[in-house]
């Protein structure tokens, strides 16, 4: 009876490198999985996030009001409305659970960030004297923009929609549409068009020179 053979040294090496290749490839395929959930998770916070800011901005903008936040001293113009291509102001009531009520003066601001610019928010109650100073800091939607700009649109005397203009000063007036282009510096995050119409906005709006002239 001839005695049981047992592994060569070779043949033990030649198992275990195998292992260890297998379980190599495994693990990387679990650190890939777990990365691309990682991935996934990020650009659904992203895409939740954009969804809730243009939510909240369209709100906001089309419930403004017509109600003065700024007066001019020598003319006596009341201020209902203000954009330009990096600052949009306007009046508007705050939702409960951020306010204490009443009509606010609503500032969205591109500014200056790491990265690009940022989209920051700011609201201040508004009294008979005028804004009050804010209560909280400026809070930033987003950042790492590369380019963005405010825009409004008027319609003219015949009801025609005008060019865009990155401009609005027309005394006592709401424009009929507001827009905000916006691309990020990182290509991989989109952002869809975003235009807001305020609902108390007259139905025929100041013509294009006025509007140039500031009247």
């Amino acid at each position: 009876m001839k005695p049981a053979r047992g592994f060569t040294l070779i043949e033990v090496v030649i198992a275990a490198s195998l292992l260890a290749v297998g379980l190599a490839l495994v693990f990387a395929s679990i650190r890939g999985a777990m990365r691309a959930t990682e991935r996934a998770e990020i650009q659904a916070q992203r895409e939740e996030r954009l969804r809730a800011v243009q939510g909240f901005m369209r709100a906001q903008i089309t419930a403004a009001m017509p109600i003065a936040y700024q007066f001019n001293p020598e003319t006596g113009e009341a201020n209902f409305f203000a954009l330009s291509s990096t600052k949009l102001e306007f009046v508007s009531n705050m939702p409960g659970y951020l306010s204490r009520g009443g009509p606010y003066l609503q500032t969205l601001e591109l500014v200056p960030g790491e990265g690009g610019q940022r989209l920051v928010f700011q609201h201040q109650m508004l009294s008979t004297e005028g804004p009050l100073p804010a209560e909280r800091e400026p809070v930033v939607l987003f950042e790492g923009i590369a380019e963005a700009s405010f825009d409004a649109r008027t319609i003219d005397e015949a009801s025609s929609a005008s060019p865009w203009q990155s401009r609005w000063n027309t005394s006592a007036q709401l424009p009929p549409m507001v827009r905000l282009r916006l691309r990020f510096a990182d290509g991989s995050r989109r952002w869809p068009e975003f235009v807001a119409a305020p609902r108390l906005a007259v139905a025929v709006a100041a013509p294009l020179d006025a509007i140039a002239d500031g009247r």
